[in-house]
């Protein structure tokens, strides 16, 4: 088996696949048509080397992650708008956000996306989790438990939310199709030729998923919080926020570090994020492969040529 660092993610029918500074998105339109958006994103730690260092990047790729799903989502959406709502004309509200925004008005509202996900991501896993554990805090010895609460209380309400979310009709087509993608990468990885029907005998989970990923930053949020001691409620949200970074850029490393290692400790480690897997994915069928095989080769194309020749 031979790990490749290529990482994708799911959207409204589609795929997405990133490779290095390149990634591509491939979309079945309602016509059955598969098309391709391929692009270059240079990322910020081409301009500040530090986001390069271990930690930091992880830092970096948590925020640069967010503003490419939120690119991509958006633009997978746009070919399943009502055929109604394309003939209307634009609102006044609509031409409003167009007058003052100009060609920048698609920066702008996926800027505003990531920032109300950030927020709504803080609301629901820092501070409700918080405010229930304050609840019980004049019943616990010291400040370590209420933090380990607190923490526990975060991964029930991450499970819930992942269970609640994984019965939605919609939501379950871009579960396949993130089954897709792992489906895709696991067959590149075992260096088999990409169609179909080799994708078909793959397993659906991989170490690398961005599931793996949450799960991880929920557990080693536990960790890091219950060694910092502060007492009131102001003072332990704010710790939460500035802890953020530091969570994301280990749990980043420790993602990384899954990928490559074949080790038992990496296999008992990882196993409950494959686990969770069974919840964000689902298998996928024949026509949602072609799809991940499309995205895939859009990001293999100026690859080694090995890579080349595997997919055909």
């Amino acid at each position: 088996m031979k790990p490749v660092d290529i990482g994708g993610q799911a959207v409204i029918e589609g795929v997405m696949m990133k490779n290095k500074n390149t990634y591509a998105v491939a979309v079945r339109k309602p016509d059955k048509e598969i098309i391709i958006d391929k692009r270059e994103y240079t990322s910020f730690s081409e301009k500040v080397k530090l986001f390069k260092l271990p930690i930091f990047r992880g830092m970096l790729a948590f925020v640069e992650s967010l503003i490419i799903g939120m690119k991509i989502l958006t633009y997978s959406a746009e070919f399943f708008e009502v055929e109604d709502e394309k003939e209307k004309e634009p609102g006044k509200f609509d031409r409003f956000l167009t007058k003052v925004f100009g060609d920048k008005l698609d920066k702008v509202v996926v800027g505003f996306s990531v920032v109300l996900s950030i927020i709504l991501a803080i609301g629901l896993f820092v501070l409700l989790p918080l405010g229930l554990s304050q609840l019980v805090k004049d019943k616990l010895p010291n400040e370590s438990l209420i933090n380990l609460v607190d923490g526990v209380i975060r991964v029930v309400i991450f499970l819930v939310y992942l269970k609640i979310i994984s019965l939605m009709k919609d939501i379950q087509r871009v579960f396949q199709y993130h089954g897709a993608e792992h489906k895709s990468i696991n067959c590149l990885e075992h260096e088999e030729e990409l169609t179909v029907e080799n994708i078909k005998k793959h397993s659906r989970y991989h170490k690398r998923c961005g599931t793996n990923f949450l799960l991880i930053v929920v557990l080693m949020s536990i960790l890091v919080l219950m060694i910092i001691d502060v007492r009131t409620f102001w003072l332990r949200f704010a710790v939460r926020l500035l802890c953020l970074p530091l969570i994301a850029g280990l749990s980043y490393e420790i993602i990384k570090w899954l990928g490559r290692s074949e080790s038992k400790l990496a296999a008992v480690i990882a196993k409950p994020g494959l686990w969770l897997q069974r919840l964000t994915t689902r298998e996928p069928d024949g026509s949602q492969i072609e799809v991940a095989i499309a995205s895939l080769k859009g990001v293999l194309v100026n690859d080694e040529e090995d890579h080349k020749e595997r997919i055909g």
